[in-house]
């Protein structure tokens, strides 16, 4: 089996298309959470903290210069507001998969449970052997 044949297949099959439309998805899903915190979550939390605005935080650790040959050198930073703006998306997003699997295993559980109460012909045919033998005596 040549090598672009093996790959063909392992490519379409359906748990990789699978992966990838939750992957797709799933960065999609990343850039709103990021916007939700960042335009709409965010700024409240500064406010009610006396006008913070996260992503700004950070420590310098060496100023801006200027070097011998006349360019500027950036300040070197540590950007802790961003990290923060970071973990409060994580948060959201690892609350909403929880969410998602939540209901998905509810509709799971329902759905087993429904499958459970409707008997299949082999119980419907155990039960008329039961009933036969117990009528015989």
């Amino acid at each position: 089996m040549s090598f672009l044949k093996e790959f063909r297949e392992f490519a379409v099959k359906g748990n990789v298309v699978d992966l990838a439309v939750g992957l797709i998805i799933g960065a999609a899903f990343g850039k709103i959470v990021s916007s939700l915190v960042a335009d709409v979550i965010m700024p409240p939390i500064g406010l009610v903290l006396g006008g913070v605005d996260f992503s700004n935080l950070r420590i310098t650790l060496k100023g801006a210069s200027v070097d011998p040959a006349g360019t500027s050198v950036p300040a070197v930073t540590m950007n802790y507001g961003v990290f923060i703006n970071t973990v409060i998306d994580f948060a959201i997003v690892a609350f909403v998969v929880f969410l998602l699997v939540k209901l998905m295993n509810s509709l799971k559980r329902k759905e087993e449970a429904k499958l459970a109460a409707v008997p299949t012909k082999e119980e419907e045919v155990l039960v008329e052997i039961r009933d036969i033998l117990k009528a015989r005596g």
